[in-house]
Protein backbone atom coordinates (compact mmCIF):
# COMPACT_ATOMS: atom_id res chain seq x y z
CA UNK A 1 0.00 0.00 0.00
CA UNK A 2 1.12 3.54 -0.64
CA UNK A 3 1.90 6.05 1.93
CA UNK A 4 -1.04 7.93 3.38
CA UNK A 5 1.03 11.11 3.91
CA UNK A 6 0.48 11.10 7.65
CA UNK A 7 3.69 11.53 9.62
CA UNK A 8 3.68 10.28 13.16
CA UNK A 9 5.68 12.25 15.76
CA UNK A 10 7.37 10.46 18.66
CA UNK A 11 5.58 10.86 21.96
CA UNK A 12 6.87 13.61 24.21
CA UNK A 13 8.87 12.31 27.16
CA UNK A 14 7.04 12.22 30.43
CA UNK A 15 7.77 15.31 32.54
CA UNK A 16 10.17 14.69 35.41
CA UNK A 17 8.70 15.06 38.82
CA UNK A 18 10.40 17.60 41.04
CA UNK A 19 12.04 15.91 44.02
CA UNK A 20 10.12 16.38 47.20
CA UNK A 21 12.01 17.63 50.30
CA UNK A 22 11.48 15.60 53.41
CA UNK A 23 10.15 17.20 56.56
CA UNK A 24 13.34 16.52 58.62
CA UNK A 25 15.39 18.26 55.93
CA UNK A 26 13.04 21.24 56.13
CA UNK A 27 13.54 21.41 59.89
CA UNK A 28 17.31 21.14 59.52
CA UNK A 29 17.30 23.94 56.94
CA UNK A 30 15.16 26.10 59.21
CA UNK A 31 17.51 25.39 62.08
CA UNK A 32 20.54 26.39 60.01
CA UNK A 33 18.90 29.66 58.99
CA UNK A 34 17.89 30.58 62.57
CA UNK A 35 19.95 33.59 63.72
CA UNK A 36 22.54 32.70 66.31
CA UNK A 37 21.40 35.36 68.75
CA UNK A 38 18.06 33.54 69.09
CA UNK A 39 19.82 30.55 70.67
CA UNK A 40 21.68 32.87 73.03
CA UNK A 41 18.50 34.46 74.38
CA UNK A 42 17.39 31.66 76.78
CA UNK A 43 20.72 31.31 78.67
CA UNK A 44 21.13 35.09 78.76
CA UNK A 45 17.62 35.46 80.18
CA UNK A 46 18.30 32.85 82.87
CA UNK A 47 21.65 34.48 83.71
CA UNK A 48 20.03 37.90 83.95
CA UNK A 49 17.25 36.63 86.21
CA UNK A 50 19.42 34.51 88.53
CA UNK A 51 22.60 36.58 88.75
CA UNK A 52 22.50 40.00 87.08
CA UNK A 53 19.21 41.15 88.60
CA UNK A 54 20.23 40.38 92.23
CA UNK A 55 23.62 41.97 91.54
CA UNK A 56 21.91 45.08 90.21
CA UNK A 57 19.82 45.25 93.38
CA UNK A 58 22.98 45.05 95.51
CA UNK A 59 24.63 47.84 93.52
CA UNK A 60 21.47 49.95 93.75
CA UNK A 61 21.26 49.46 97.51
CA UNK A 62 24.93 50.40 97.89
CA UNK A 63 24.22 53.88 96.48
CA UNK A 64 20.95 54.35 98.36
CA UNK A 65 21.72 55.74 101.84
CA UNK A 66 19.14 55.61 104.59
CA UNK A 67 18.57 59.36 104.22
CA UNK A 68 17.12 58.78 100.75
CA UNK A 69 18.22 59.62 97.23
CA UNK A 70 21.24 58.33 95.37
CA UNK A 71 24.70 58.96 96.75
CA UNK A 72 28.16 57.45 97.05
CA UNK A 73 28.19 58.32 100.75
CA UNK A 74 27.98 54.64 101.82
CA UNK A 75 31.22 53.96 99.95
CA UNK A 76 32.88 56.96 101.57
CA UNK A 77 31.81 55.82 105.02
CA UNK A 78 32.99 52.27 104.36
CA UNK A 79 36.39 53.30 102.97
CA UNK A 80 36.95 55.66 105.88
CA UNK A 81 36.20 53.04 108.52
CA UNK A 82 39.03 51.20 110.26
CA UNK A 83 36.98 47.99 110.28
CA UNK A 84 36.91 47.90 106.47
CA UNK A 85 40.64 48.49 106.11
CA UNK A 86 41.35 45.80 108.71
CA UNK A 87 38.98 43.34 107.02
CA UNK A 88 40.52 44.04 103.60
CA UNK A 89 44.04 43.47 104.93
CA UNK A 90 43.02 40.27 106.72
CA UNK A 91 41.20 38.98 103.65
CA UNK A 92 44.14 39.60 101.34
CA UNK A 93 46.84 38.08 103.53
CA UNK A 94 44.71 35.05 104.41
CA UNK A 95 43.89 34.47 100.73
CA UNK A 96 47.50 34.89 99.59
CA UNK A 97 48.87 32.76 102.46
CA UNK A 98 46.32 30.01 101.83
CA UNK A 99 47.06 30.05 98.09
CA UNK A 100 50.81 29.73 98.64
CA UNK A 101 50.27 26.92 101.14
CA UNK A 102 47.90 25.10 98.79
CA UNK A 103 50.34 25.42 95.87
CA UNK A 104 53.28 24.02 97.84
CA UNK A 105 51.36 21.25 99.60
CA UNK A 106 49.28 20.38 96.53
CA UNK A 107 52.36 20.15 94.29
CA UNK A 108 54.18 17.85 96.73
CA UNK A 109 51.16 15.58 97.28
CA UNK A 110 50.41 15.43 93.55
CA UNK A 111 54.03 14.46 92.87
CA UNK A 112 53.82 11.63 95.38
CA UNK A 113 50.51 10.33 94.06
CA UNK A 114 51.55 10.56 90.39
CA UNK A 115 55.16 9.35 90.48
CA UNK A 116 55.69 7.39 93.70
CA UNK A 117 54.00 3.98 93.53
CA UNK A 118 52.37 2.94 96.78
CA UNK A 119 49.41 0.71 97.70
CA UNK A 120 46.11 2.55 97.38
CA UNK A 121 47.47 5.35 95.18
CA UNK A 122 44.55 5.18 92.75
CA UNK A 123 42.05 5.16 95.61
CA UNK A 124 43.66 8.30 97.02
CA UNK A 125 43.49 10.00 93.60
CA UNK A 126 39.79 9.14 93.32
CA UNK A 127 39.13 10.33 96.86
CA UNK A 128 40.38 13.78 95.83
CA UNK A 129 37.47 14.05 93.38
CA UNK A 130 35.07 13.14 96.19
CA UNK A 131 36.75 15.60 98.55
CA UNK A 132 35.98 18.47 96.15
CA UNK A 133 32.27 17.97 96.82
CA UNK A 134 32.61 18.37 100.59
CA UNK A 135 31.30 21.63 102.13
CA UNK A 136 33.96 23.81 103.72
CA UNK A 137 32.33 23.81 107.16
CA UNK A 138 32.65 20.01 107.31
CA UNK A 139 36.45 20.24 107.21
CA UNK A 140 36.35 23.00 109.82
CA UNK A 141 34.24 20.86 112.14
CA UNK A 142 36.69 17.99 111.72
CA UNK A 143 39.56 20.26 112.73
CA UNK A 144 37.54 21.47 115.72
CA UNK A 145 37.04 17.86 116.86
CA UNK A 146 40.81 17.34 116.71
CA UNK A 147 42.35 20.68 117.73
CA UNK A 148 39.43 22.50 119.37
CA UNK A 149 39.44 23.64 122.98
CA UNK A 150 37.72 20.39 124.01
CA UNK A 151 39.06 18.40 121.06
CA UNK A 152 40.93 15.13 120.97
CA UNK A 153 44.43 16.65 121.05
CA UNK A 154 43.72 18.70 124.17
CA UNK A 155 41.96 15.72 125.73
CA UNK A 156 44.98 13.46 125.22
CA UNK A 157 47.27 16.18 126.59
CA UNK A 158 45.25 16.63 129.78
CA UNK A 159 44.96 12.86 130.29
CA UNK A 160 48.71 12.33 129.94
CA UNK A 161 50.00 15.37 131.82
CA UNK A 162 47.15 15.91 134.26
CA UNK A 163 46.99 19.58 133.28
CA UNK A 164 43.70 21.44 133.58
CA UNK A 165 43.86 22.67 130.00
CA UNK A 166 45.52 21.66 126.75
CA UNK A 167 47.94 23.75 124.66
CA UNK A 168 46.01 23.75 121.39
CA UNK A 169 44.00 26.95 121.00
CA UNK A 170 45.18 28.18 117.60
CA UNK A 171 41.97 27.38 115.69
CA UNK A 172 40.34 30.57 116.98
CA UNK A 173 43.26 32.63 115.63
CA UNK A 174 44.14 33.65 112.06
CA UNK A 175 46.53 30.68 111.93
CA UNK A 176 43.62 28.31 112.54
CA UNK A 177 41.70 29.86 109.66
CA UNK A 178 44.82 29.56 107.50
CA UNK A 179 45.20 25.87 108.37
CA UNK A 180 41.53 25.16 107.65
CA UNK A 181 41.64 26.93 104.28
CA UNK A 182 44.84 25.14 103.22
CA UNK A 183 43.33 21.81 104.26
CA UNK A 184 40.12 22.40 102.34
CA UNK A 185 41.45 24.07 99.18
CA UNK A 186 44.58 21.98 98.52
CA UNK A 187 42.64 19.36 96.47
CA UNK A 188 41.53 22.17 94.13
CA UNK A 189 45.22 22.54 93.22
CA UNK A 190 45.93 18.81 93.13
CA UNK A 191 43.16 17.99 90.66
CA UNK A 192 44.56 19.99 87.70
CA UNK A 193 48.11 18.96 88.65
CA UNK A 194 47.24 15.26 88.52
CA UNK A 195 45.60 15.80 85.14
CA UNK A 196 48.74 17.56 83.89
CA UNK A 197 51.03 14.84 85.26
CA UNK A 198 48.99 12.16 83.50
CA UNK A 199 49.79 13.87 80.17
CA UNK A 200 53.51 14.09 80.88
CA UNK A 201 55.73 12.01 78.61
CA UNK A 202 57.51 9.54 80.88
CA UNK A 203 60.27 9.16 78.31
CA UNK A 204 61.60 12.58 79.34
CA UNK A 205 61.86 11.41 82.94
CA UNK A 206 63.61 8.21 81.91
CA UNK A 207 66.11 10.08 79.74
CA UNK A 208 66.85 12.60 82.49
CA UNK A 209 67.29 9.81 85.02
CA UNK A 210 69.58 7.82 82.70
CA UNK A 211 71.76 10.91 82.28
CA UNK A 212 72.32 11.00 86.01
CA UNK A 213 69.90 13.78 86.97
CA UNK A 214 68.82 13.67 90.60
CA UNK A 215 65.11 13.62 91.51
CA UNK A 216 65.16 17.25 92.65
CA UNK A 217 66.68 18.34 89.35
CA UNK A 218 64.15 16.29 87.37
CA UNK A 219 61.33 17.93 89.25
CA UNK A 220 62.77 21.41 88.75
CA UNK A 221 63.80 21.09 85.09
CA UNK A 222 61.28 18.63 83.63
CA UNK A 223 58.13 18.34 85.75
CA UNK A 224 57.72 21.87 87.06
CA UNK A 225 57.70 23.59 83.61
CA UNK A 226 54.97 21.21 82.47
CA UNK A 227 52.99 21.86 85.65
CA UNK A 228 53.05 25.67 85.47
CA UNK A 229 49.72 26.04 83.58
CA UNK A 230 47.99 23.73 86.06
CA UNK A 231 49.56 25.58 88.99
CA UNK A 232 48.38 28.89 87.55
CA UNK A 233 44.85 27.56 87.06
CA UNK A 234 44.58 25.92 90.47
CA UNK A 235 46.27 28.76 92.35
CA UNK A 236 44.10 31.47 90.82
CA UNK A 237 40.95 29.45 91.56
CA UNK A 238 42.01 29.00 95.20
CA UNK A 239 42.84 32.69 95.53
CA UNK A 240 39.41 33.78 94.32
CA UNK A 241 37.63 31.21 96.50
CA UNK A 242 39.62 32.20 99.60
CA UNK A 243 38.74 35.85 99.06
CA UNK A 244 35.06 34.92 99.23
CA UNK A 245 35.25 32.23 101.92
CA UNK A 246 32.70 32.66 104.70
CA UNK A 247 31.94 29.28 106.24
CA UNK A 248 35.47 28.47 107.42
CA UNK A 249 35.91 31.79 109.22
CA UNK A 250 32.47 31.51 110.80
CA UNK A 251 32.81 27.89 112.00
CA UNK A 252 36.29 28.28 113.46
CA UNK A 253 34.85 30.86 115.84
CA UNK A 254 37.81 33.17 115.25
CA UNK A 255 36.23 36.31 116.69
CA UNK A 256 39.32 38.40 116.04
CA UNK A 257 39.38 37.46 112.34
CA UNK A 258 37.11 39.63 110.21
CA UNK A 259 37.24 39.20 106.45
CA UNK A 260 35.21 41.06 103.83
CA UNK A 261 32.46 38.38 103.71
CA UNK A 262 32.30 38.43 107.52
CA UNK A 263 32.07 42.24 107.42
CA UNK A 264 29.14 42.01 105.01
CA UNK A 265 27.44 39.60 107.42
CA UNK A 266 28.14 41.88 110.37
CA UNK A 267 26.88 45.02 108.64
CA UNK A 268 23.73 43.40 107.26
CA UNK A 269 22.66 41.00 110.03
CA UNK A 270 24.07 42.45 113.23
CA UNK A 271 23.96 46.20 112.48
CA UNK A 272 21.16 46.29 109.86
CA UNK A 273 23.29 48.73 107.83
CA UNK A 274 22.32 47.47 104.40
CA UNK A 275 23.89 50.26 102.29
CA UNK A 276 27.27 49.67 103.98
CA UNK A 277 26.92 45.90 103.65
CA UNK A 278 26.13 46.21 99.94
CA UNK A 279 29.05 48.61 99.44
CA UNK A 280 31.45 46.09 101.00
CA UNK A 281 29.90 43.34 98.87
CA UNK A 282 30.40 45.36 95.69
CA UNK A 283 34.06 45.93 96.60
CA UNK A 284 34.49 42.21 97.26
CA UNK A 285 32.89 41.36 93.91
CA UNK A 286 35.08 43.89 92.10
CA UNK A 287 38.24 42.39 93.60
CA UNK A 288 37.14 38.86 92.68
CA UNK A 289 36.26 39.81 89.09
CA UNK A 290 39.54 41.69 88.74
CA UNK A 291 41.54 38.69 89.95
CA UNK A 292 39.61 36.39 87.64
CA UNK A 293 40.34 38.66 84.68
CA UNK A 294 44.01 38.63 85.64
CA UNK A 295 43.89 34.85 85.83
CA UNK A 296 42.43 34.61 82.33
CA UNK A 297 45.14 36.87 80.96
CA UNK A 298 47.91 34.90 82.67
CA UNK A 299 46.42 31.55 81.67
CA UNK A 300 46.38 32.58 78.01
CA UNK A 301 50.06 33.53 78.24
CA UNK A 302 51.15 30.25 79.82
CA UNK A 303 48.78 28.18 77.69
CA UNK A 304 46.49 26.93 80.45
Amino acid sequence: MGSTGVRLKPADPAPELAPTRSAPADRRTATLHTPRFVWALPPVAVLALVFLYPLALVVQQSVSPDEGGTSLAPYGDVFASASFRSALTTTVWLAVGSTVGCLVLGFVLALVIAFVPFPGGRAVARFIDVFLSFPSFLITLALLFIYGTVGMANGVWTDVTGAADGPFHFLTTPWGVLLAEITYFTPFVMRPLLAAFSQLDTAQLEVASSLGAKPARIVRRVILPEALPALAAGGSLVLVMCLNEFGIVLFTGAKGVTTLPMLVYSKAILESDYPAACAVAVVNIAISVGLYSLYRMVSRRVGA
